[in-house]
């Protein structure tokens, strides 16, 4: 019966990286509109301009991260 119980939490902890996942494309998605309408103005803040940038690396590195912890792994 234990093992039961580790696959249901193995499938939840999937669904909750899964939701992580969805929150940071989400995320992504949205620094890249706020990147694209700060370039647009003239005088715009570079400093602010690349903050938002290395936030959006960031962002994009841990749903990398995430997305990779969800493939099995296959044995050499």
């Amino acid at each position: 019966m234990q093992a039961a119980d580790e696959d249901s939490n193995v499938g939840d902890d999937a669904d909750e990286v899964r939701r992580r996942i969805t929150e940071l494309q989400i995320e992504h998605r949205d620094l890249d509109q706020a990147i694209a309408q700060l370039g647009e103005r003239n005088g715009c803040d570079e400093l602010q301009l690349r903050r938002l940038k290395k936030r959006k690396l960031l962002i994009k590195d841990a749903i990398t991260r995430l997305e990779m912890g969800l493939v099995p792994d296959i044995p050499a």
